[in-house]
């Protein structure tokens, strides 16, 4: 069972800074300013009830104490500073927007700042308990104040302005500043929605009734109220454990961003995101906080192969094989797929009422799902122009199964891709490393080892130890032609280590945005259950820790830093702060002595004429300078914070946005010059059903107007040429 993020704030209007037209949504500054309630309300529960249970959070949030000073990469001493830090940051994932808390609110738990260190150690959660009796009485009183504003007209006359951004707001020094900034938000939240349906119905394809602004104010002021009832609806579900969850994370972040806690059922979340498999049914759900609906069917899947399942379907009840079956209706989304994953070969009753209404019990036997869309998949490029043939591989994820049945590698998927490519004749490779977020350790160094003989990758460094060399042992050279891999500010990690070790061996030319993420940390996960004997307070769930670092083979390090591309090409992102360095506490940038390396299976010919080539083209291409101006628009609207209410005021810089949008709506084209096709060996399975032939059409047409990989297949004609003509000299 896979299941698609939904909103966790409650705005209804998904768009951020990344849109063609940015405008502010409170889904967008839940992620900036209330990490805490997207934790309440995503993060899985560790034990189940809202009683607290001394003898267990004790023991979890002492062994979590023991896991972190003993195995940590660099441990922290957990006194007075630690506490601040604690402090700190908890309140900002719990209200970092300020609009629950008010000043008073925050001097009640003031005392404890330098006290959390010792309550940890103790396994006493005094600042918790008040904390939350707080945010309980915060959510019921801004509970009546969001109905009492949105039961009257609002006033839209009033010169004034909404600021969004927790940072730059200080505590609310009274319930009535307080209700007033609510009051600003839900005036913006109607507003927002009111101006774009006028928009709307102004469009010539708009087709049904036009309604007045009175009428749509009433028709707005509904919606939001409904937006905001299942919101906080679902908040009052957030029993005691959720919230010990968000504490003990933002303990765990102190150390540093990537370390922390898992519940069981959440490992298990991670363990399917890492493996690209699961046991389950095969289709994925979304959830509007009162029904989960199908959304799509895995191809080859157990409900694929049923066949009664289909998409739009409410899933109404959940049974195990012969049990009764368990209302869902109104459950965590999360929840409801826990109730349907299961072990292959058991028996899932679903209960569901189809688009016309009718009601139906489907059983699907559950088995082994293979999600092949977050795996490796190949193309062929060419121009129309040139007559070389260049293999594109796409590489999503370094996804891995550590199951003893060992299922997937991306090692072995890209060598398979690799040898496919081979037998097409191409006369270059790219290896589009774009948002890939990092994955297995393991992986990347096989996979590395495809492009030269054999030598170090990477050098990772546990605590108080010499580094370890993780190298390529093989010495076959499994494709020794011209490379490029590509990255952007969102390849982390193991795309990072794969990039520097081709651009330290001179192997590959990296093209991409200004750098990389910056991730240079390895993390594992440790069994808390490991310090208990007592088997009455299992299961503890599991720590991801931070216990080592990586450093290229040059000694550097890709902490902070990233990897700078050797062609730097125009991005949205180039001007927008990305990265580990926009992270709290993370680990410092250092460096280690370097290790020897040498390859002879390829080295570019002349990297200086490639970039000159690529800086002649980019400076002349008027997309690439689109590009590079939506860029900056995009810099100057995420710095945007503050919003206009005054109706006038809010048109006008509403149609300012939309003006400025307009010019970058059509900026991506398909490229005339670009041609894209499948692999022949590809093909049977591509066409085996119609989701798949959608879904790789769909594909073939981002691809068609991707500039920058276009551009990636320009560098590599270069390099094809400049070889040809070395070799024509010799």
């Amino acid at each position: 069972m896979m299941y698609s993020n939904r909103p966790d704030s409650p705005s209804d209007t998904e768009q951020t800074f990344t849109d063609m037209k940015w405008k502010p949504s409170l889904l967008f500054f839940s992620f900036l300013g209330i990490a805490g309630i997207v934790f309440f309300l995503n993060r899985f529960v560790p034990f189940s009830g809202n009683e607290p249970n001394p003898q267990k959070e004790a023991k979890l949030v002492q062994a979590i104490l023991y896991g972190l000073n003993r195995y940590h990469f660099q441990p922290k001493q957990v006194d007075d500073k630690f506490s601040q830090d604690v402090y700190n940051l908890y309140l900002q994932n719990v209200d970092g927007g300020k609009r629950f808390f008010t000043q008073a609110d925050v001097d009640q738990v003031s005392g404890y700042q330098q006290q959390l260190d010792d309550q940890a150690k103790a396994g006493t959660f005094e600042f918790f308990n008040r904390s939350v009796e707080l945010m309980e009485k915060a959510q019921t009183k801004t509970q009546v104040w969001y109905r009492e504003i949105l039961a009257k007209p609002i006033d839209f006359s009033k010169d004034e302005t909404f600021e969004t951004d927790g940072k730059k707001l200080s505590w609310a020094k009274s319930d009535a500043e307080l209700r007033s900034r609510w009051e600003k938000w839900m005036k913006y939240e109607v507003l927002s929605r009111i101006n774009d349906e006028l928009n709307s119905q102004e469009k010539a394809e708009f087709k049904g009734e036009k309604k007045s602004f009175e009428a749509l104010e009433v028709e707005m002021r509904a919606k939001v109220l409904d937006i905001y009832d299942k919101w906080f609806k679902r908040l009052a579900k957030n029993d005691r454990s959720r919230r010990l969850e968000v504490y003990l994370n933002s303990m765990i972040t102190v150390f540093d961003p990537h370390s922390g806690y898992f519940s069981p059922v959440e490992k298990a979340d991670f363990d399917v995101k890492m493996s690209g498999k699961l046991e389950g049914i095969g289709a994925r759900l979304q959830s509007d906080g009162e029904k989960t609906t199908v959304t799509e069917i895995v191809p080859g899947g157990p409900a694929w192969k049923q066949g009664d399942l289909e998409p739009k379907d409410v899933i109404l009840k959940v049974a195990q094989g012969n049990d009764e079956p368990v209302d869902v209706m109104g459950w965590d989304i999360d929840d409801v797929v826990s109730k349907i994953r299961g072990a292959k070969g058991s028996t899932v009753n679903l209960t569901v009422q189809k688009t016309d209404g009718g009601i139906k019990i489907i059983s699907i036997v559950r088995d082994i799902v293979i999600m092949d869309e977050a795996f490796a998949k190949s193309l062929l490029l060419h121009t129309n122009d040139g007559p070389e043939k260049v293999g594109y591989i796409y590489l999503p994820k370094f996804y891995a199964d550590f199951t003893p049945q060992g299922l997937t590698s991306c090692a072995d998927d890209v060598a398979k891709e690799v040898e496919k490519l081979k037998r097409e004749n191409v006369q270059g490779v790219i290896l589009d490393l774009r948002n890939n977020g990092g994955g297995s350790l393991r992986d990347v160094v096989r996979m590395s080892g495809l492009f030269i003989e054999q030598g170090p990758i990477v050098q990772v460094k546990s605590k108080g130890l010499q580094p370890d060399i993780n190298a390529d042992s093989d010495t076959r050279v499994q494709y020794g032609g011209p490379l490029v891999v590509m990255v952007n500010g969102f390849s982390a990690s193991a795309s990072e280590i794969l990039a520097a070790a081709m651009q330290d061996y001179d192997r590959a030319v990296i093209i991409g945005t200004t750098t990389t993420y910056g991730k240079g940390t390895v993390q594992r996960f440790w069994d808390l259950d490991l310090t208990s004997n007592d088997e009455s307070i299992k299961p503890l769930g599991e720590m991801k820790m931070t216990i080592q670092k990586f450093y290229r083979i040059t000694g550097k390090t890709t902490q902070l830093e990233g990897v700078r591309p050797d062609i730097v090409l125009p991005d949205s992102y180039n001007y927008v702060d990305l990265g580990e360095r926009e992270n709290d506490f993370p680990l410092d940038a250092t460096t280690i002595d370097p290790v020897a390396y040498n390859q002879n299976a390829y080295h570019i010919a002349d990297k200086n004429k490639l970039q000159e080539n690529s800086r002649n083209r980019v400076k002349n291409d008027p997309t690439f300078v689109k590009i590079e101006e939506n860029a900056k628009r995009l810099k100057r609207q995420k710095d945007m914070t503050s919003f206009p209410l005054q109706l006038a005021a809010y048109q006008k810089w509403d149609k300012q946005m939309e003006e400025e949008a307009n010019q970058f709506e059509h900026m991506l084209q398909p490229i005339e010059n670009f041609r894209i096709e499948n692999l022949a060996a590809d093909l049977p399975q591509v066409q085996s059903d119609t989701s798949r032939t959608a879904r790789n059409e769909s594909w073939l047409k981002e691809r068609k107007k991707d500039i920058q990989l276009y551009e990636a297949l320009k560098v590599m004609q270069d390099m094809i040429r400049m070889d040809a003509v070395a070799t024509n000299k010799h």
